[in-house]
This record gives C-alpha cells, structure tokens and sequence, in this order.
C-alpha cells in the first residue's frame, strides 16, 4: 500500500467504520455498501484500496497484531515467569470490545487470515531476538511461541480456553516462557 497521506486517510476512514459496524453486527452481516456509506467514500474508493471486506479487516486489526507482539516483548532482562508484564495484561483486556472481529478472522488453533499475519509477526520477532541473544534453537523456539501464542489466543476467542482476560494473559505468559527455557543440552537431533 502506498504512504500518500490521502490514502491513509481513506484506509483510516474504512478501518473506524468497518470497527464500529462490527461493534454492532458480526462481519458476515456488514456489507461494503454500509460500510462506504458510513465513512463516506465511494465503493470504488473501497476497491481502490481493498480486495474485500476481509481485506480491509485484516488491516484493521493489523494493531492488534502490533500490539500481541509488542506486548509479549515488553520486558527487559529476566523475565518473571509468574506475572505477566503490564503490556500484556493490557492487551488481553483490550480484546473483548472487538471480540467478535477478532473471531470471524482468527480460527480456533490459530489459523484465519489474522492468525497467518499473527504468527508471521510474532515468529520474525522472536527469532530476530532469540538469533541477537544467541540463544539455542532460535527457528524452532521462534516457531514455538508464535504457534503457541496465535492458538491459546484464538482457541480463547472462541471459548475453547476458559479465564479472563487477565488469568489467560499470565497463562500464556507461563507457558511462552517455559519455552524459551527448554534445555538443549544432551537433546539429540534425528
């Protein structure tokens, strides 16, 4: 997509629409016609800058990807296995008021459209900081995380994973830092 400020400020049009009309209906139930209407584009305008209405979804909840990153490396030095940081409590308290977006993008185990670009994210950053850190296994451990992450959030989303919010964030928070502290030593590759 192009940096010019008018398109960004179209795209930014259509993200707060779709968000507000999903905050009302489910995705299914939106229509491009509402949708351009309520940003007060037209619908060429629409196909200018999205494919679909999934299209421009994905894009708009590209700030939760962002943030779901961000969040899991918001810490510094060592982390504390019991307490997950603030960013991440922050972000799973933030979820609910776009709960059903979410779920229409991100299937349960973490597949959908917004689960390929979470995993995407959170593996290129993990394996980025693992690889400056010299740690062991930095593809498989990235892989790891980024799997871990997308399907405990997803499978939470739909109801699979009971907990609220802040439960389920010192839960994964747990279980991606039990596997960043996987031993190597003595494993032996096949």
């Amino acid at each position: 997509m192009t940096s010019d400020p008018r398109a960004e400020r179209t795209r930014a049009k259509l993200r707060r629409a779709l968000l507000d009309e999903c905050a009302r209906r489910p995705l299914t139930e939106v229509s491009v016609a509402a949708l351009v209407r309520a940003a007060g584009v037209g619908r060429a305008t629409f196909y200018l800058h999205y494919a679909d209405l999934e299209a421009l979804a994905v894009d708009a909840c590209a700030d939760v990807v962002r943030d779901a990153v961000d969040a899991l490396h918001a810490w510094r030095g060592r982390p504390d296995p019991r307490s997950a940081p603030d960013a991440l409590l922050g972000f799973f308290a933030g979820l609910p008021a776009h709960a059903s977006l979410y779920r229409a993008l991100l299937a349960p185990g973490g597949g959908g459209p917004l689960g390929r670009v979470l995993h995407q994210d959170l593996r290129a950053r993990s394996l980025a900081e693992r690889e400056l850190a010299g740690a062991p296994e930095a593809p498989l451990v990235a892989s790891a995380v980024a799997a871990a992450f997308a399907g405990v959030l997803a499978d939470w989303l739909h109801g699979l994973v009971p907990g609220t919010p802040e439960e389920v964030a010192h839960k994964v928070w747990r279980l991606l830092v039990a596997l960043h502290a996987v031993r190597w030593e003595g494993v032996r590759g096949g």
